[in-house]
Order: structure tokens, then sequence, then C-alpha cells
């Protein structure tokens, strides 16, 4: 089953409502797995070990020096603003209504107010 780690930043409440979305897929949260507060490292080191993408508003994993291209399971950064869970939604609506969940696996994905871009490796 594929899973997607939401980080400390997104909003809990967007779990259940991206599971309503993503029926198919597991939908974990930091806080729920106790990482809240982890480092960087520790949550991409817990997602590495269980195949996960990481959904996150933090810049630091959109470093590809850091986490390189390929060398994960998929990252999305959310770049919207302001972060509040109505726009977390949209810009995660705007990502599954037009970007095969098959693109996410490995890739970095990167969404705004306006556009969505997806590196692959």
């Amino acid at each position: 089953m594929p899973t997607i780690l939401l980080d400390q930043n997104i909003p809990e409440a967007i779990a259940p409502w991206l599971s309503d979305r993503l029926p198919e897929w597991r939908v974990l949260h930091v806080k729920t797995l106790q990482l809240d507060g982890a480092a960087d490292e520790v949550i991409y080191r817990w997602a590495q070990q269980r195949d996960a993408i990481i959904a996150t508003y933090d810049e630091d994993f959109a470093d590809a020096r850091m986490y390189p291209l390929g060398g994960h399971r998929g990252i999305i950064r959310l770049r919207v603003w302001p972060t509040t869970i109505e726009n977390t939604q949209h810009a995660l609506m705007r990502l599954i209504s037009s970007v095969p969940d098959s693109d996410w696996h490995g890739s970095l994905i990167i969404i705004d107010n306006h556009k969505i871009r997806v590196r692959r490796p």
C-alpha cells in the first residue's frame, strides 16, 4: 500500500481529508507517529525505511544535495501561502487531479499557488 507521511508543518486535519481522496493510500502524520519535533533526518529516514512519500512545507526537503532525486520515495514540497488548511487542501487537490500518482515516486514535486513542478530522477 503506498504511503504518504505528512510532516509536522502540515495541519493534522489534512490526514483524514487526504485519506478520503486517496483511499488506496495510507496517509500518516508525524504527530500520530510521535515524531513531532523530530529532526528532518529522522523523518526522512523513517519515510525511507517504509517507502513513504513525504509531504511538507519545509524547504530543506527540496534541497537535492541533501535529498537527491531518485534517492527517496518522493517528496511533495508545498509552497502555498498562506499555509491554511484550505490552501493546503487546494494545492494537494491540484496535484491529485493533474499529476498521476505513479509520477510521484522518486520525484521532487513543488506546488506553489500557481503551478506544479515535477522533478524526476
